[in-house]
């Protein structure tokens, strides 16, 4: 079996990963149950839209340069109803939001812009413009063009195209199917006493809720026991059904950390520690198409491990786009001291007033300090050097929630 023994920097090992993944088959669903799918193939519009000329607001359709001081009302247009009338020279259509314009008519004029006698209308303007308040055939869209590329996770807005396109169904990637498990005799459940030298199993829980909001298929979450036979028996059960076995804990190099003799039995081991804190114990292995991930026991390290690498994992087997998270430039609030390795550090991002992101820290870093995630929206990416980092100085983040006052700005 391969063994990396050295520290891989983050990329050196993303790259390794990425390398291992292999994209998962198709299934065509409905749209109801499209949402939070990724699109396998592109959607090419197969209509125009609108496929007629459209009102754009209540009024009246008319024949732009007619100069009758008065029109005769001959009818009444509804959206989703179409009469047989033809507007000329001297009448005019009552007409509503997202009726088909009648033939005859080139404009619409707006209810606040007439005045109404009996079965006639008075337009109390001289300035009708042609194609006023009317929306034209393909306006939106045009029959062939591209509207939603492949790798697009589909949300309500997509959703809402393909249905206005007559588009009932998608292909879409399978959901990779994804096991979860923790270890260590010290884990009980969360609303179970805590006996001496017990800690509550957070990690499980996390690693099963990070994984639903990465598009994965949690098909089996729980403890692995601490016996080296029935652990590797375990994973082997779990490889079977998987297509990725995510595990926190035993990783490192201490007597009980099993997860790390369990997996050498079970496949190829491609990355055994990382150059970064929090999370140097880092185990990726495969056996067959499945892909293991052996994350650190300390809650942050396995929540860092997660979101830089297996979420990315599990992008590139649906084909989502982008697959890696996104990288931005950040302006330091205040000074930080550097470490031996990559850090990446918890912190709030913000856009300011001239569109400048910039960063703080969310407080003390430990890695069995899931306090300082909730409400990071970034990690911050602070390379080893000599000296501080300087409030004002620029380094990377790695965004992985919304930066307040960005979406305003972009």
């Amino acid at each position: 079996m391969q063994q990396t023994k050295r520290m891989l920097t983050p990329r050196e090992a993303l790259d390794i990963i990425l390398g291992q993944v292999q994209r998962l088959p198709t299934e065509r669903v409905g749209l109801l149950e499209a949402a939070g799918r990724v699109l396998a193939e592109p959607v090419v519009a197969p209509e125009d839209h609108p496929p007629f000329p459209a009102a754009t607001m209540d009024g009246f359709a008319v024949v732009h340069d007619d100069t009758s001081p008065w029109r005769e009302i001959i009818g009444e247009q509804f959206a989703g109803h179409v009469i047989d009338v033809t507007v000329t020279p001297g009448t005019a259509v009552r007409i509503t939001t997202g009726a088909p314009l009648p033939p005859g008519a080139d404009a619409v004029v707006p209810v606040e812009d007439v005045e109404l006698v009996d079965d006639h209308v008075v337009i109390r303007r001289e300035d009708v413009r042609p194609g006023e308040n009317v929306r034209p055939v393909g306006v939106d869209i045009r029959r062939g063009e591209l509207v939603i590329p492949a790798g697009t996770l589909l949300g309500p807005a997509e959703i809402g195209l393909l249905a206005s396109l007559g588009i009932a169904s998608v292909p879409v990637a399978r959901r990779p199917r994804v096991s979860v498990l923790s270890t260590g005799d010290e884990l009980v459940e969360p609303d179970a006493p805590l006996g001496p030298g017990q800690i509550r199993d957070s990690n499980r829980f996390m690693l099963v809720a990070a994984a639903r909001q990465a598009g994965a298929e949690v098909v089996w979450s729980g403890r692995g026991p601490d016996d080296v036979e029935q652990l590797t028996a375990l994973l082997r059960e779990r490889i079977a059904e998987s297509d990725v076995v995510v595990s926190s804990g035993g990783v490192s190099v201490g007597e009980r950390d099993l997860i790390s003799a369990a997996l050498r039995r079970l496949g190829t081991v491609h990355i055994e520690r990382l150059f970064m804190k929090p999370g140097k114990p880092f185990h990726f292995v495969t056996a067959g198409s499945t892909l293991l991930f052996g994350l650190p026991g300390n809650p942050v390290s396995a929540l860092v491990g997660f979101e830089l690498f297996v979420a990315t994992a599990l992008r590139a087997m649906t084909g989502q786009q982008p697959v890696e998270p996104e990288l931005v430039t950040v302006v330091l609030e205040h000074d930080i001291e550097p470490g031996d390795r990559i850090e990446y550090q918890r912190a709030a991002v913000r856009c300011d007033a001239d569109g400048v992101l910039r960063a703080r820290n969310t407080g003390p870093q430990a890695s069995a300090r899931l306090l300082s995630a909730v409400g990071a929206n970034a990690y911050l990416v602070v390379p080893p050097r000599a000296e501080p980092y300087r409030v004002g100085e620029r380094l990377s983040a790695v965004l992985r929630g919304p930066v307040r006052g960005l979406a305003a700005r972009s």
